[in-house]
């Protein structure tokens, strides 16, 4: 009965009855920033975290039920339970269980959760790298607990298939091969730390297995590092200790610069960027931020002026870069860049090695364009002098990838990990998961093409408009909008509202969690119509920054609305006023256009001319004479150069490219 009324309290938060109003996404989708727990509380609260009783969550109780029901038999088998707590394996393996095997127990007093544990032996956990103490000692609680270090691939597949959960840092290689020699027993990969490189997530995600990680333990080391390599630069740290170890007393050669009153650029003002901007504020700098994705109110809540990117490469002494390596991000910082920086600039960053042309940054440095750099992280690692020619120069301070390493950060991670291990082994949605569907197998197969069409949807509205807007309205036509449950069209809608601007997988697990860190205030509509599960789907935001007014409703809103053909392919059909019938497939253009003969030659013309060829073509006007849209699908991407092009055809008004994912 507590997964009926979960169902039903699911329906009411996210759509109610509701056919014909909208409706505010449930409680979790608001824009409630989560506090993080006082440091000196931190390891208690994880290693007891999995002890608490958890009230269960709305709408979630089902997913719950079919996790279990679609759980591989193997789990359900008897483990094998070694006989001792430190035994040795082959000679190098450390074994450490319980003694005993016990039932796993519930941990919280709700039927739904004891049911979901109720026959399961303890499941084994295999520790195939270094993991901190209070990591093993939580998962000891709950799980049987094999730390086998330094294992052959084919040690590796032999001891996966008596394993319901690994856990790796970034030496081991868990690859489709290892998921298919588990058999179907293996059901999560922790890994212990951020990057997931090392995991095939297409293939465990195939499997069903849960990828887990444990993004926020080294957030605070990350950003100390950060400060320590620009203290380090600033005094000539490296370098006046080196000349010591040679034997040499040169205190004129190093004398260095203060920090006090510098104005310090935060390039990314996520977790790490806001505690760097913390600890800078401490030594007496000045603080700008540059993210066009961070909110206004935490900025001056900080103390901190948010400003564009032009300003602050003008204004900043030091950057602090933390931004994510995106196709945005790739080489931000670049030979312009370094040009329009001041002469005594320097740049820190322990972020992604990625985001700097090493390149142009030697050749600013040969040019006195900027004064240094400090760097943790490198575009390949580890670097090597022949590769990178910004090694071996006396004004860059280099450190090998050390932003985690702490004692108190690998701690924290093996704490992290455990806990996202073990919540994702009793079926609960893990915080930090990677994949991890919590739908029906049966709901997911009917909803995926759907969920193709808003993820397409959210990606063309964010194209239209300039910035990324926090309000966004989906509207849903269906035969049962009582019963339909939105939580995978909505993930797929925040994953194509933010996907360009994070290197994090968004799904249906951490969609709402990424929402609320972005402030997306999502409402919805469900109306009925038709016999469709989900039919026409429209995606609305504000259109204050439009990029493409023509896409304006008549609230002045950007509207983007479309549907799932009988072959099963998203089509655009609404674009703001305008009725329309544009496959959602690859690249395509948005024109408005004057309504008069020549224009669709013209435009043909042009792209003849650029060896871009059309696909298809649609036109759509409200009455003869007045403005109209053309949407053409081409089978390449297009250019700025092509853009700026067609934007010479004179009928034309606004002309927008837009690229989507191909088939």
């Amino acid at each position: 009965n507590r997964g009926k009324r979960g169902a039903k309290d699911g329906a009411q938060a996210h759509g109610g009855s509701g056919t014909s109003s909208r409706q505010a996404s449930d409680q979790r989708g608001g824009n409630t920033e989560a506090r993080e727990p006082p440091a000196s509380n931190r390891g208690k609260r994880m290693k007891t975290a999995v002890r608490r009783s958890v009230a269960p969550k709305a709408g979630f109780a089902p997913a719950a039920k079919a996790v279990r029901a679609a759980a591989p038999k193997a789990v359900q088998a008897k483990r094998p339970i070694a006989c001792s707590s430190r035994a040795r394996f082959n000679g190098k393996h450390e074994v450490a269980s319980r003694p005993a095997p016990v039932a796993l127990r519930a941990l919280a007093d709700s039927p739904a959760d004891s049911d979901l544990r109720a026959g399961l032996e303890v499941p084994t956990v295999l520790v195939a790298e270094k993991l901190g103490e209070a990591g093993i000692e939580l998962l000891k609680q709950h799980a049987n607990v094999e730390c086998c270090y330094d294992m052959s691939e084919a040690d590796l597949l032999e001891k996966i298939a008596e394993s319901d959960a690994i856990i790796v840092r970034s030496g081991t290689q868990v690859t489709k091969e290892v998921f298919t020699a588990s058999k179907g027993r293996l059901r999560v990969v922790g890994r212990a730390g951020v990057g997931i490189d090392n995991v095939d997530v297409h293939a465990a995600t195939e499997t069903g297995c849960v990828v887990v990680n444990a993004p926020t333990a080294n957030t605070v080391a990350a950003a100390e590092h950060g400060i320590a390599m620009l203290c380090a630069f600033s005094r000539n740290v490296p370098q006046a200790d080196a000349s010591m170890r040679a034997g040499k007393w040169e205190r004129s050669k190093y004398v260095g610069v203060s920090l006090v009153d510098k104005t310090i650029a935060v390039m990314g003002f996520g977790k790490v960027g806001s505690e760097v901007a913390r600890r800078a504020q401490g030594l007496g700098m000045k603080v700008i931020a540059s993210d066009p994705y961070a909110p206004q109110d935490k900025a001056k809540a900080m103390g901190v002026e948010l400003v564009s990117f032009d300003e602050a490469v003008a204004r900043a002494d030091f950057f602090s870069l933390h931004m994510p390596l995106t196709p945005t991000t790739d080489k931000m910082f670049n030979a312009d860049v370094f040009k329009r920086m001041k002469k005594n600039a320097v740049i820190i960053n322990v972020a992604r090695g990625g985001v700097i042309d090493d390149q142009a940054l030697a050749d600013a440095l040969d040019n006195e364009e900027i004064a240094g750099a400090a760097l943790d992280v490198f575009t390949k690692e580890p670097p090597t002098k022949e590769e990178n020619p910004l090694i071996g120069r006396p004004n860059v301070v280099l450190t090998p990838h050390l932003g985690a390493s702490t004692v108190e950060a690998q701690e924290g991670v093996a704490v992290e990990v455990a806990e996202a291990v073990l919540t994702a082994l009793r079926g609960d949605p893990a915080p930090s998961a990677i994949n991890a569907p919590m739908v029906t197998p049966e709901l997911m197969k009917e909803l995926m093409p759907s969920a193709d069409l808003v993820h397409k949807l959210a990606l063309v509205a964010t194209q239209l408009v300039a910035q990324n807007e926090q309000q966004v309205q989906i509207h849903y036509r269906s035969c049962t909008p009582d019963d339909l449950d939105t939580r995978l069209l909505r993930a797929n809608v925040v994953k194509g509202l933010v996907e360009h601007t994070t290197q994090a997988t968004i799904n249906l697990v951490n969609y709402d969690l990424i929402a609320e860190q972005r402030g997306l205030k999502i409402s919805e509509m469900k109306e009925r119509h038709g016999e469709k599960l989900v039919g026409k789907t429209t995606i609305s935001l504000p259109a204050a920054a439009a990029t493409f007014p023509a896409a304006c409703d008549a609230d002045h809103f950007i509207t983007v609305g479309g549907k799932v053909n009988s072959q099963g392919r998203p089509i655009l059909t609404t674009l703001g006023q305008y009725a329309v019938d544009v496959s959602l497939e690859g690249s395509l253009v948005l024109f408005r256009q004057k309504d008069q003969p020549g224009v669709i030659g013209a435009v043909g013309t042009k792209l003849a001319e650029h060896g871009i060829n059309v696909n298809y073509m649609n036109v759509g006007r409200q009455e003869q004479g007045q403005d109209a849209v053309m949407a053409i699908g081409v089978d390449q991407d297009l250019t700025n150069d092509v853009v700026a092009s067609l934007k010479e055809i004179p009928a034309l008004i606004d002309v927008i490219a837009i690229n989507l994912p191909r088939l």
